[in-house]
């Protein structure tokens, strides 16, 4: 999860101070680069976010997610039913986030490769949770 923010610096350490200075920076992020545990499970969850909205044309917010800060909403039954989840112990609120013709679809499976496994293992623990399969492939 820090390999952007690494290549970002490298990137601006450049910007700001130019060459030779900024050689530091860009042969630390090579290096790091080089040796970081390598997922590409953010590229699948982009793949499969996209198919999912492409094989769900005309899927709506549900009405619960939808925006609430108007006159009338209430009476569109929007924001109706929303649970915050920064209200609730550990963030983790059982309620539908996907469309109903989306619901129950699993996006983004984290990888076994460095942080990711301890990901997974949060995301296990919200799964259950949440009444949801789990995401492993």
């Amino acid at each position: 999860p820090s390999a952007l923010g690494v290549a970002v610096d490298a990137a601006r350490a450049l910007a700001y101070v130019g060459l030779p200075e900024a050689s530091y920076a860009l042969h630390h992020a090579a290096l790091y680069l080089a040796v970081a545990p390598k997922s590409d499970s953010v590229k699948r969850a982009m793949g499969e976010a996209r198919r999912a909205v492409e094989e769900t044309p005309g899927a709506t917010v549900p009405p619960h997610l939808r925006s609430a800060g108007y006159r009338g909403a209430e009476a569109l039954g929007h924001g109706v039913g929303y649970r915050y989840p920064h209200d609730h112990p550990e963030g983790i609120v059982p309620q539908q986030y996907l469309p109903d013709e989306a619901a129950g679809r699993v996006i983004f499976r984290p990888g076994r490769a460095g942080a990711e496994e301890r990901l997974a293992e949060h995301l296990a623990e919200v799964d259950r949770r949440m009444g949801r399969r789990e995401r492993r492939e």
